[in-house]
């Protein structure tokens, strides 16, 4: 992988996986944009992944510190009820990663016409979530602790799960189910965030593990300075797109993110 294109498709990364349109999809289109070797191709996606989950962190740190906080004063509290709805939402994500993650990987492989249907339905999911949002929050009823119910968490959560298919948003199809629901958009503009550290951190950590032991790809031609390049560029991009995404949910409707996954969609069904 040269230079250039480590840095390109660190941004591409950074953007993409807190925006709501789907950062593995676009990985892999802009490797087929810019030709970039597949060898090693997996040791660069974890390493660009572990950017922006430092991105993660330090956005929402001042959160997470006070979520640990009150988790260790050991008593259930608003903290501790937060960490543990958290926890349930990973359960369904935990499920599909161990028992089908490699089924669904060979199911849809590399296929872009599979990122295209993968981004038609992130586009529905986006543009459905901006009209029904409001219709059944008004059935809710009394706001629950911290402004989601343990159903809220796990339906998020089964939202989250089926966004292991090529094309589909992870943060758009979690913002997008919490607000169909009727969770508040500020409640949901941090949860949604929050609760994919969990799936990434154990994800990465697999693909680490496979790769120390000998089970993932080689290195290959993804060079040191191209590892280092897509990693900065990923986490400052990543910085970036995590502060937008927050203020966008909170105040703005994601109807544009699902023109723009559409129009995406078109041209990928169009050109291939």
């Amino acid at each position: 992988m040269e230079w250039w294109q480590a840095i390109i498709l660190g941004t591409v990364q950074g953007l993409s996986e807190f925006l709501p349109v789907s950062s593995s999809g676009h990985l892999m289109i802009f490797k087929e944009i810019l030709g970039a070797d597949a060898e090693g191709f997996l040791d660069f996606t974890v390493t660009v992944h572990f950017a922006t989950v430092l991105s993660t962190l330090i956005v929402f740190w001042a959160a997470i510190r006070k979520l640990l906080t009150g988790l260790l004063k050991f008593k259930y509290n608003d903290e501790t009820d937060y960490i543990v709805k958290l926890l349930v939402s990973a359960i369904p994500v935990a499920i599909v990663g161990f028992a089908f993650k490699d089924q669904v990987e060979a199911l849809f492989g590399e296929n872009l016409t599979y990122v295209a249907y993968g981004l038609i339905a992130t586009a529905v999911l986006l543009w459905f979530s901006d009209f029904a949002g409001k219709v059944i929050k008004a059935r809710a009823g009394e706001k629950a602790r911290n402004g989601i119910t343990w159903w809220q968490a796990l339906v998020v959560g089964i939202g989250q799960a089926l966004a292991v298919a090529p094309g589909v948003s992870r943060s758009g199809t979690t913002i997008a189910t919490g607000l169909i629901i009727g969770v508040r958009r500020d409640v949901m503009a941090q949860f949604s965030f929050l609760m994919v550290l969990l799936p990434i951190i154990g994800e990465q950590g697999l693909a680490i593990l496979k790769a120390a032991t000998g089970h993932g790809e080689a290195a290959g031609s993804v060079g040191f300075a191209s590892l280092v390049l897509g990693f900065i560029f990923a986490f400052v991009s990543g910085l970036f797109a995590c502060k937008a995404m927050v203020a966008l949910v909170r105040r703005a409707r994601l109807g544009w993110f699902s023109l723009y996954c559409l129009a995406v969609a078109i041209l990928i069904l169009v050109l291939t």
